[in-house]
């Protein structure tokens, strides 16, 4: 069920199930109903206002009024436009609907409304004063598919928006329900099954997906700390270490055999006073990785920007170790990104992660700037370009590999955004890398149980090392 389909990917899904022989009048009776159903789990009964668009989406409006009509509710139902511009299955609907239909939207005295004007394909601006007067009910919203004005492939509305407190979608979620601003707008996100089978998704071939909790990786009970691999995590300078060591502990704590921090010795005397099972070398980066069982190392954590960071980024990437690749280590090469590409693309059997926030990767890859494309495709370009897994952070952080797969990841909370928890996701992954797990797969998991751990250890008194405890 993580698939995530764009709106026309969902239109040829159903597409698919009614050349199969459901009827679509089906999928919507089931649509609507399912809509009344969340509504009368969540509230008890009370005058409710369904607003319907003349689409399929006003067309479930109209099933949802009529059952919750049929289940004792008060229900009027508005109509945004003439009742003859309402067609096909929309108009069969209405026709079932046996109630008044007001053609001019008035909010009244409702004390729920559900949102059914318009679907996640809306191709036109939806109108402030229509957003305005439903966002300001002081009532419950429960949208149909997406709030009226999102855009169901980029999450961003298109005008003005609806803001639901529930939102109900039908059998996968869009990229514009996790995708911010839209998971904040959407609400709490309900996928319900209404009678399209999994098959319909052969051949269509979404790409993206929403991260979800990955398989558990076992150590093997006869193996032993190599066979767990041993991460090397690169130090800033004497009066920047604690950035590393958050990354050295977190790739320790999530599971690599061993970890090694590496820097000058006044750094790493300062280090000494602070790890124990954590190991300390100051040889120089590339004769330290010459042991092949070194197989993971982490740049760019308080690294410094600058030349050093440079020769030591071009040394780990010619090591063949796999590479993560975080802060210093990214803006280093913002005046010559292309340096940084064509070293990943020397040995594409390595892997390379880079975990940029949005000021770093619009320092790397600055003509695809945020009011463009959607996020989704951003990352996804950015890591084409690269040769790299791209994670590109935030609350809906993106994980895109160079093949076009992408994840996009909703479990992160809002307290995540303090100083050091991006040192701490830099060592997760390099941790996870240095188990040989496949780099894609590990920066989905990294970032999912950084999400998870981030909820875990609660809001309150909550920094990067609560991750870690």
């Amino acid at each position: 069920m993580h698939e995530l389909l764009t709106p026309a990917e969902m239109g040829e899904a159903e597409r698919r199930v009614v050349a199969s022989g459901v009827p679509s009048l089906t999928l919507m009776e089931n649509a609507g109903r399912a809509v009344a159903e969340e509504i009368v789990r969540r509230y008890g009964a009370r005058p409710a206002l369904v607003l319907c668009g003349p689409g399929n989406n006003g067309g479930d409006g109209f099933v949802a009024a009529r059952y919750l009509s049929d289940w004792g509710w008060p229900v009027r139902v508005a109509l945004l436009g003439e009742r003859r511009a309402i067609k096909g299955d929309a108009a069969v609907m209405a026709g079932r609907w046996p109630g008044p239909i007001e053609e001019k939207i008035a909010i009244g005295p409702a004390q729920l409304i559900v949102d059914a004007l318009f679907g996640a394909g809306l191709s036109r601006d939806f109108p402030a004063e229509l957003a305005a007067s439903i966002n300001g009910a002081g009532c419950p919203v429960i949208a149909v598919d997406v709030p009226s004005g999102l855009d169901g492939a980029t999450g961003r509305p298109r005008g003005a928006g609806i803001r639901a407190d529930v939102t109900v979608t039908f059998f996968r979620k869009k990229p514009g329900h996790l995708l911010m601003p839209g998971r904040a707008l959407c609400g709490a996100i309900v996928l319900v099954d209404i009678g399209i089978p999994a098959q319909v998704l052969d051949g269509i071939g979404s790409r993206t997906f929403e991260n979800a909790k990955p398989a558990p990786h076992p150590p093997d009970p006869q193996g032993h700390k190599y066979g767990r691999g041993h991460a090397v995590i690169v130090s800033g300078g004497p009066l920047a270490t604690g950035a590393s060591r958050l990354a050295a502990r977190a790739a320790l704590s999530i599971g690599a055999g061993l970890v090694t921090l590496q820097g000058e010795v006044q750094a790493l005397a300062v280090h000494a006073a602070h790890v124990t099972a954590i190991m300390l070398s100051d040889r120089p980066l590339a004769e330290l990785l010459t042991d092949q069982r070194r197989n993971a190392v982490c740049l760019g954590p308080a690294a410094g920007v600058g030349y050093g960071t440079r020769q030591l980024v071009l040394a780990a990437l010619a090591s063949g170790a796999a590479t993560v690749l975080d802060a210093d280590a990214l803006t280093t090469f913002a005046e010559a990104p292309q340096d940084l590409f064509r070293a990943i693309a020397r040995n594409p059997e390595r892997p390379v992660v880079l975990t940029p926030h949005e000021g770093e990767f619009s320092r790397l890859f600055n003509d695809l700037p945020s009011d463009a494309d959607s996020k989704l495709e951003r990352a996804r370009k950015a890591a084409q370009r690269s040769g790299a897994i791209l994670v590109l952070k935030g609350p809906d952080t993106v994980i895109a590999h160079p093949d076009g797969r992408a994840r996009i990841t909703a479990n992160a909370p809002a307290w995540l955004a303090t100083a050091g928890t991006g040192d701490v996701l830099a060592g997760f992954v390099t941790g996870l890398l240095a188990q040989r797990i496949d780099a894609f797969a590990a920066a989905s998991a990294a970032v999912w149980l950084h999400g998870d751990r981030a909820h875990g250890a609660g809001p309150r008194d909550f920094t990067a090392e609560s991750l870690i405890a």
